[in-house]
């Protein structure tokens, strides 16, 4: 994966493409290459896997996700959202190089994965990638992750139901989860039972990943996670760790890891490496 996605960033222009500014290409290089753990792409990689389905083009698309995924962490540390200096260890992009230089990277990544999506590798049939495509940008956008942080941003210093968080964090974390595992299915030409089941995994994971995000910045350090804790508190965002309590948020986790672990048993041996990924979310440090 990392191989992919180092190739789609290279400096070398694509067809129509004029050129690739050096400085933009360096910024989105920074957001994108600079470790993280791939859970998206993974996930995508692996639900295909389920139903025999793993080659160059499961890869791209996987990777086109990542490139989401990684614009809206550059564009989420800006100081207009939740301004943080550190990502992963390091400076954030808006810190490596500026504010303009981040909302473009940012801008770029997100359009680069349609182009990504889009290649004739990643599906045979056009209308598989459309509906790939398609079902990314609502992901991503108004219904999914762009209006979760919406939300997330009008929910600070107010209170907030469990339903209101629920809906917030299935949006802002649990959109792109849910499309991952749905997306390997489709790559894969799974039976639709079959997709269902990997979307309500997603689901469940999408929800398990948030809890664990929440509880970490109250309990874990900025070394121990590679970025700023303790601010969902101080920018009086609503979380249910923050209605619940560490206690019952752990609960919450051991339920939702047993619900996975019984959407998976159908594949057997097959979804070792899901189980597995769904455990790290649970019990996850950084």
């Amino acid at each position: 994966m990392e191989t992919v996605l180092d190739r789609i960033l290279s400096d070398a222009a694509s067809d129509g493409e004029t050129t690739r500014p050096r400085k933009l290409m360096a910024a989105m290089r920074h957001g994108a290459l600079n470790g993280g753990k791939r859970l998206r792409p993974i996930l995508v990689w692996e639900t295909a896997g389920l139903f025999g389905r793993e080659d160059d083009g499961v890869l791209k698309a996987a990777c086109a996700l990542e490139l989401i995924h990684c614009y809206s962490l550059v564009h989420d540390d800006l100081p207009a959202m939740d301004d943080d200096d550190l990502r992963r260890g390091q400076p954030t992009v808006h810190k490596a190089f500026d504010e303009a230089a981040a909302i473009l990277a940012g801008d770029a990544l997100l359009t680069l994965a349609f182009d990504v999506i889009a290649d004739d590798a990643v599906h045979s049939d056009a209308a598989i990638r459309l509906r790939l495509s398609r079902d990314l940008a609502r992901a991503a956008g108004i219904g999914g992750m762009a209006g979760g942080q919406m939300l997330d941003l009008e929910s600070e210093h107010r209170q907030r139901t469990d339903a209101e968080i629920r809906q917030l964090q299935s949006m802002k974390t649990g959109a792109l989860l849910r499309y991952a595992c749905r997306a390997g299915g489709l790559l894969a030409g799974a039976p639709p039972v079959d997709i269902d089941r990997l979307t309500r995994f997603g689901e469940v994971i999408g929800l398990a990943f948030q809890l664990a995000d929440d509880l970490l910045d109250v309990e874990a350090s900025p070394e121990a996670t590679g970025k700023a804790t303790g601010k969902d508190a101080e920018a009086g965002k609503a979380t249910l760790v923050g209605l619940w309590g560490a206690e019952k948020t752990r609960q919450e986790l051991g339920r939702l890891l047993q619900e996975a672990e019984t959407l998976l048993k159908p594949y057997g041996a097959k979804a070792q490496t899901l189980t597995a990924i769904a455990e790290f979310i649970v019990s996850r440090t950084n």
